[in-house]
């Protein structure tokens, strides 16, 4: 039995080595994915551009254009004469924020009254406006704190109370740090199970596993055969992009890596499952490549790879326990960023042991029958 599934083994390997283009797909690929999704799938938002209105043209209203302007979330570009021509610029896209200064705020100021400064910010993308909106009160928040303390110089210091917040984990609140590791499972998950599946219903097409039917080869042995291959690139792959994230990200390695490896290998073999499950199902290679990115919508959406599940509904959240990405995301960042050991994954290890124990199950059932 053994002998056999070696050579089986052996053939596949030929058989990828024999296919440039496959191969260099699966290790040029993931290299490409987590460049583009390193850098463009950003949360954070620098150098915003920004128009001004100034109607008071003061030493004041200069200091508060300055300090927005030293933020490195806005990039005043222009400045406009009347207030109307902000429209114009974030309607043509010119500018997606824009300050207004009233006139008579360096007055206000200097009588130690507030005046009311107005931001305009582009809503039409929520997740950069909320950015922006924020930053832009903690702007007008900290010209009115240097208020604060120049006037506190002069009568003493008052009592009360002062926060000093502290981030752990990602002190600079990179994210890259927070989307290297979710990409690092993307990848594991998606060249995993459509490499898998389109693998061997091409088999299937050209005819090749009714020849081995005949044969006395078990189907436990000829998926072990497929799988082995793929499971020892895959592997290569988590390596390269883990690799690249921590030289071209500084993603830190705060955990153990062969602990890494060990749960990124469980991961692969519940992978390996749904691209066998698929396999077993599919007809052409165009339906398990369809099947294998129809699996992709859930695991980018309801995993928590980009957007937090707890901001989800309940029932979507309910329905994210049965996505396998998951409990894949939890042990990779975890580790990656916290620095957890295994005692801390407990619940996420159980999780997938059970995912692959039941999708391995169901995919050799589902084989073994479609052999038949």
């Amino acid at each position: 039995m053994l002998r056999r599934t070696f050579s089986l083994i052996r053939k596949e390997f030929i058989h990828v080595a024999r296919d440039p283009r496959t191969l260099a797909i699966m290790i040029v690929m993931p290299i490409l994915m987590l460049i583009l999704l390193g850098y463009a799938a950003t949360t954070d938002v620098e150098s915003l551009r920004t128009a001004v209105y100034d109607a008071d043209r003061t030493p004041q209203s200069r200091d508060l254009i300055a300090a927005y302007q030293a933020s490195n979330y806005f990039d005043i570009v222009q400045y406009v004469e009347r207030e109307d021509d902000l429209r114009y610029l974030i309607d043509h896209n010119d500018v997606r924020s824009a300050l207004i200064i009233p006139a008579g705020y360096g007055r206000d100021m200097a009588a130690h009254q507030r005046p009311d400064v107005a931001f305009l910010v582009d809503g039409s993308d929520p997740s950069v406006a909320r950015t922006v909106f924020a930053a832009s009160q903690q702007v007008g928040q900290a010209v009115s704190m240097r208020m604060l303390e120049n006037q506190l110089e002069l009568v003493g210091p008052l009592p009360g109370v002062e926060v000093r917040p502290r981030v752990w984990y990602n002190p600079n609140m990179e994210s890259s740090h927070f989307m290297i590791p979710g990409t690092i499972v993307l990848i594991m998950f998606l060249f995993t199970t459509l490499f898998t599946s389109t693998s061997i219903v091409r088999e299937r097409e050209l005819g090749t596993i009714e020849q081995l039917i005949v044969t006395p080869i078990r189907p436990l042995e000829l998926v072990v055969a497929k799988v082995i291959p793929y499971i020892l690139v895959s592997f290569f792959v988590i390596i390269e992009v883990l690799t690249l994230g921590v030289l071209v990200f500084g993603v830190p390695i705060n955990g153990s890596i062969p602990l890494l490896l060990g749960l990124c290998s469980l991961f692969l073999i519940t992978a390996l499952g749904i691209g066998i499950f698929i396999s077993s199902v599919a007809k052409t290679q165009v339906e398990a490549f369809l099947m294998t990115f129809a699996t992709i919508m859930p695991t980018v959406f309801l995993s928590g790879f980009v957007f937090p599940l707890e901001a989800m509904p309940r029932w979507l959240q309910f329905i994210s326990y049965i996505i396998p990405a998951k409990y894949g995301l939890t042990i990779v960042r975890s580790i990656l960023l916290k620095g957890v050991g295994l005692e801390v994954l407990r619940e996420q290890v159980i999780a997938i042991l059970i995912f692959t124990a039941i999708i391995v199950t169901l995919a050799s059932t589902r084989f073994k029958k479609k052999l038949g």
